[in-house]
């Protein structure tokens, strides 16, 4: 286990579970993913409402708990992530900008044009 930030763990290539956030937000991120989570709180309550046995009940909240907590961390891992590429690409900006006030090289703007990813849209 790591403290470091995610987008820091070395190498150039992402790891399985960066990959694993990704599509994950992506699908927690749908209209199909909000109804099934609103069917979801609608089973709990309803089931409330049955009057099962407490070990029903215990068991549902504990399963929307699980639920609530790997959401989160997915959540989590993919704002850290999306914040330091915001942050990467405003120093890039920044460099960008200094060096063209200065009048030096052009490594800032290459390193901007990297950084917001101008090659791969081609």
């Amino acid at each position: 286990m790591t403290t470091e930030h995610p987008a820091e763990r070395g190498g150039a290539g992402r790891d399985r579970f960066a990959t694993f956030s990704d599509r994950a937000s992506n699908v927690t991120g749908s209209p199909l993913f909000y109804v099934l989570c609103v069917l979801l709180v609608l089973g709990t309550v309803v089931l409330h409402f049955m009057h099962p046995p407490l070990s029903w009940l215990i068991f549902a909240g504990d399963v929307m708990t699980a639920v609530n907590l790997l959401l989160l961390a997915l959540l989590k891992n993919t704002e850290r992530r999306d914040a330091h590429a915001v942050q990467r690409k405003l120093d890039a900006i920044a460099a960008a900008l200094l060096e063209q006030r200065e009048g030096t090289g052009l490594t800032a703007a290459d390193k901007l044009r990297r950084a917001i990813g101008m090659e791969e849209d081609q």
